[in-house]
């Protein structure tokens, strides 16, 4: 069983007041014991070789995308998972996208890594079209694109949800007359085939919200902002997913990490 865990860790893992969450983080992600991590909002660990101590830490090795304009992102694998290639998604995402091909005994496994616009819906839209062209080039059946989309869920009602947001906040998620909910992004990547894991398995927990955790997070009102989406054969190997809460993933990151364990074994 292959587990792979998403999670936006936000502002490279440090408050601007200097409050370090690392610790914190790395105790949830050894608690998880992921196979593949995917992290968003590593903010100034590109630089200085930090991502690869703290990868280190938890031993696994990480394989990072930077961003012209946002954050970087990366994806983490641990040993004995080989690594086929890697890099990013040449594309100029708000944040960035990076790329990962794994070697299993089912077929390669393309792991895309994405941190959508937070902003505007449209970009969002355009970043989504972007993804979907980078799946269907990805050559083989088993394909996972996760991370932070900023993105509603199609077909439920936002109504009450966004009424709590001031006005600042509630119009990243409004198209442009100001009233319709915009989950375009999500709904453009399920039409281009891809199976959103959460409703998929029924992963049991009310909405699978992701966002605000006790860390905080004003621009937030009980939303699922993170994913796993999976090309239909990967779909048909997955087994469960879950959000994770409780103890320390209460207050490392103002997102809760996301768990998916997939019947797949390294090749």
């Amino acid at each position: 069983m292959l587990r792979v865990m998403t999670w936006n860790v936000r502002t490279g893992g440090r408050d601007p007041d200097g409050t370090d969450r690392w610790d914190r983080i790395l105790a949830v992600v050894t608690a998880q014991r992921p196979d593949v991590l995917a992290l968003q909002e590593l903010r100034g660990l590109d630089r200085g070789g930090r991502l690869t101590e703290l990868a280190g830490r938890v031993g696994m090795v990480p394989h990072l995308a930077r961003s012209c304009f946002g954050q970087p992102v990366a994806v983490l694998v641990r040993a004995p998972l080989p690594v086929l290639r890697s890099g990013r998604v040449r594309r100029p995402f708000h944040h960035a996208t990076a790329r990962v091909e794994l070697a299993t005994r089912e077929g390669p496994l393309t792991v895309l890594s994405t941190h959508l616009n937070p902003f505007s819906p449209g970009r969002r839209r355009l970043e989504a079209d972007w993804l979907a062209s980078a799946v269907r080039s990805s050559g083989g059946p088993l394909a996972l694109l996760v991370g932070d989309l900023n993105t509603l869920e199609p077909g439920v009602d936002h109504t009450a949800r966004l009424a709590g947001l001031s006005t600042l906040y509630r119009r990243r998620h409004l198209r442009r007359d100001g009233r319709t909910v915009d989950t375009r992004a999500v709904a453009r990547l399920r039409d281009a085939g891809l199976v959103d894991l959460w409703p998929h398995l029924g992963g049991g927990e009310p909405a699978g919200l992701t966002v605000p955790t006790r860390h905080g997070g004003a621009e937030f009102a009980g939303m699922r902002l993170d994913y796993l989406l999976a090309s239909p054969a990967l779909a048909a190997l997955a087994r469960a997913v879950r959000v994770v809460r409780g103890g320390d993933a209460d207050t490392a990151s103002d997102h809760y990490p996301v768990v998916a364990d997939l019947a797949l074994t390294p090749g």
